[in-house]
């Protein structure tokens, strides 16, 4: 009973939280309307981070990722990649927006570049942007580099790796940091391998991460898949990448 009461303390104080430091930033894709989150130091002339959140759109670990980025010095942008009244309620509708988005790559790639263009109309600066993204937004990172959006580099956590090997690969200008769980049982090592040659033959900056003894959403506290000790480690690795790019 005392542990339940703790836990409804916390979640309600981590929402209060993320109001105070987040503010819903209303945009378009023609007619439909998406609601991403910008964090409070919005106006400034700062390096921005692009947020894409995992499958169920954006999510408490997207909102700590944003708070932490602004202690950082960056200004940080939640993307809204389904839109409003769009918003999967289970697993299932889940798999199945991202899997529509996927497919449809290039529909994918505007969303986040219409995202991307709200951080710089936020105070971003232009050529000091960087695109991060969690599971389904993992892959989404992986997107703006092959669709040649504006940013320096991408970081993709536990993101999906595969491509359709019947897209050509071509030039990645953007520099690329995978943090890939070993025991993530939706990466086969010819996702893996398919993905090494995409960005050797784009002459991609590259660099993959694997960490030891994780499962798909190792980072995520709330998932069963946590591993405490690897997801301070892969957030350190993207603290030390974004500094190297945007700084």
């Amino acid at each position: 009973m005392i542990r339940s009461i703790l836990l409804t303390t916390m979640i309600m104080a981590s929402g209060t939280l993320f109001s105070q430091k987040l503010k819903t930033v209303s945009y378009q894709d023609g007619a439909q309307k998406l609601n991403g989150l910008i964090t409070s130091n919005a106006g400034k002339k700062l390096p921005g981070v692009l947020i894409l959140p995992a499958w169920k759109g954006i999510d408490e670990e997207a909102k700590t990722a944003a708070i932490e980025l602004e202690k950082q010095g960056y200004i940080a942008f939640i993307a809204d990649i389904y839109g409003e009244g769009k918003i999967p309620a289970d697993n299932e509708s889940a798999a199945k927006s991202s899997g529509y988005y996927k497919q449809n790559y290039n529909e994918y790639q505007k969303r986040i570049s219409l995202a991307l263009e709200q951080l710089k109309k936020n105070g971003a600066i232009s050529d000091k942007t960087a695109v991060i993204g969690y599971c389904f937004g993992g892959t989404g990172a992986l997107e703006s580099a092959r669709g040649h959006l504006p940013v320096a580099g991408v970081v993709s956590i536990h993101g999906s790796l595969a491509k359709d090997q019947s897209r050509k690969n071509e030039a990645l200008t953007a520099k690329i940091l995978v943090e890939n769980p070993a025991d993530d049982k939706g990466v086969t090592p010819d996702d893996y391998n398919n993905l090494i040659k995409e960005m050797n033959e784009g002459n991609a900056d590259w660099q993959i991460i694997t960490y030891a003894h994780s499962k798909h959403t190792f980072t995520d506290p709330k998932s069963p898949d946590y591993n405490e000790t690897m997801a301070k480690r892969a957030w350190n690795h993207t603290l030390m990448f974004l500094k190297e790019i945007l700084k």
